[in-house]
C-alpha cells in the first residue's frame, strides 16, 4: 500500500505489524511524512524499518518527531552520555515476560523505538501483541467486566529471568531501587484512535477490590487473549533495523532463546499521557512520586 508521501507499507501480520519501505530515517523528515507515519502506527501498532543503521543521535532525532522524549528509565541507568537512551543488553537482563513499557508510573510512554545493534545469529526476536484485538476477542461478559476493573501496576516484580550473573543482579537491584505502584484502568481508551485495549501486562499484579488469588486467575484469563497467536507479530532482527511500537495499545516480549550470545538494542521512548478508562477516569499514583525526573508529561 502506498501513502500520500510516497512510502510503501507491507503488512507482516494479520492483525498487527507492518514494514515501512522507502523511508530513510537518517534523512530530514518533513511534517507530512511524520503525520503519515503516525497514521500507519495507529493502524498497524508496530512498524519495522529495515537496514537503517542509525547512530544514537539519529535515533533520538527520529523519536523526537513524535513528541517530547523521556529519559531512559525511572530507575535504570542510561547509555553513558545519553540520558534518553536505555541499553537493552542481554548481559544485564532479559525481559522474557509480556509487558508494556514502564506502566508502573502514572504516564507511561506513548511509543517506544528500538534499534538493533548487536543481534544473535539465531533467536533474539521481539514479539509484539495487539491489545485492541485482544479486547475485541473477549466474550461480552468478560469485556463488560474488564471495562469496570482497575489494576495495580508496580515495578516491584521480577519481570525478567532470574539473574544469571553479577551484572544482571545489579540491574535488578537498581530496577526496584525506587518503588512505584500506580492504578490504571484495565481497559484503556486510546487518546488518538479511540480504540479500547487491554492495559495489563507483567507489571499489572492485582485488581483493586479483588484478592490475590482472584487477581491472579483473572489476569491469566485476560492475558490469554492478548497472547493469542493471531494477535502477535514476531520480528526477527538484523543489525541496523529500527522498530517502533505504540506503547498505549501493545505488549511485547523478548524470548530468551539465544543462549549466552550477545544481544544489544538501544531504546528511546516518547512521553505519554495518563491512561483514561471507559468511564473517563484517569490513572493515579498509589505509591511513589509522579516520576517527573523520568517523563516530562508527569512533571
Amino acid at each position: 500500500m502506498s501513502t500520500s508521501t510516497g512510502f510503501d507499507i507491507r503488512r507482516i501480520g494479520g492483525r498487527i505489524g507492518a514494514e515501512v519501505l522507502g523511508v530513510t530515517l537518517a534523512d530530514a523528515i518533513d511534517p507530512a511524512l511524520v503525520s503519515d507515519l503516525n497514521s500507519a502506527l495507529l493502524e498497524h501498532k508496530a512498524l519495522v524499518f529495515r537496514d537503517q543503521h542509525l547512530d544514537d543521535a539519529a535515533q533520538l532525532r527520529f523519536a523526537s518527531l513524535f513528541g517530547e522524549l523521556t529519559t531512559a528509565h525511572p530507575t535504570v541507568p542510561s547509555v553513558e552520555g545519553q540520558p534518553s537512551i536505555l541499553p537493552v543488553d542481554a548481559e544485564g537482563t532479559r525481559a522474557n515476560r509480556w509487558h508494556t513499557d514502564v506502566t508502573f508510573v502514572r504516564t507511561p510512554p506513548k511509543l517506544s523505538t528500538l534499534r538493533g545493534i548487536v543481534v544473535p545469529p539465531y533467536g533474539g526476536n521481539t514479539l509484539i501483541a495487539n491489545t485492541a484485538a485482544a479486547y475485541r476477542d473477549l466474550p461480552r461478559p468478560l469485556r463488560e467486566l474488564a471495562d469496570s476493573l482497575w489494576a495495580v501496576h508496580t515495578n516491584d516484580y521480577d519481570y525478567a529471568a532470574p539473574p544469571r550473573n553479577d551484572k544482571a543482579a545489579e540491574h535488578r537491584k537498581r530496577f526496584v531501587s525506587r518503588k512505584y505502584r500506580t492504578a490504571h484502568p484495565v481497559v484503556r481508551v486510546h487518546p488518538e484512535s479511540g480504540e479500547r485495549g487491554l492495559f495489563i501486562g507483567g507489571f499489572a499484579q492485582s485488581f483493586i477490590g479483588l484478592g490475590p488469588s482472584e487477581s491472579r486467575d483473572l489476569l491469566r484469563i485476560l492475558q490469554s487473549y492478548v497472547i493469542r497467536p493471531e494477535n502477535i507479530v514476531r520480528i526477527a532482527w538484523s543489525p541496523g533495523d529500527v522498530v517502533v511500537f505504540d506503547n498505549r495499545i501493545t505488549q511485547h516480549y523478548a524470548p530468551d532463546d539465544y543462549g549466552d550470545l550477545p544481544r544489544l538494542l538501544h531504546r528511546v521512548t516518547v512521553a505519554g499521557d495518563a491512561p483514561v478508562g471507559v468511564d473517563g477516569e484517569r490513572s493515579h499514583v498509589l505509591e511513589g512520586d509522579e516520576a517527573g525526573h523520568y517523563t516530562p508529561a508527569a512533571a
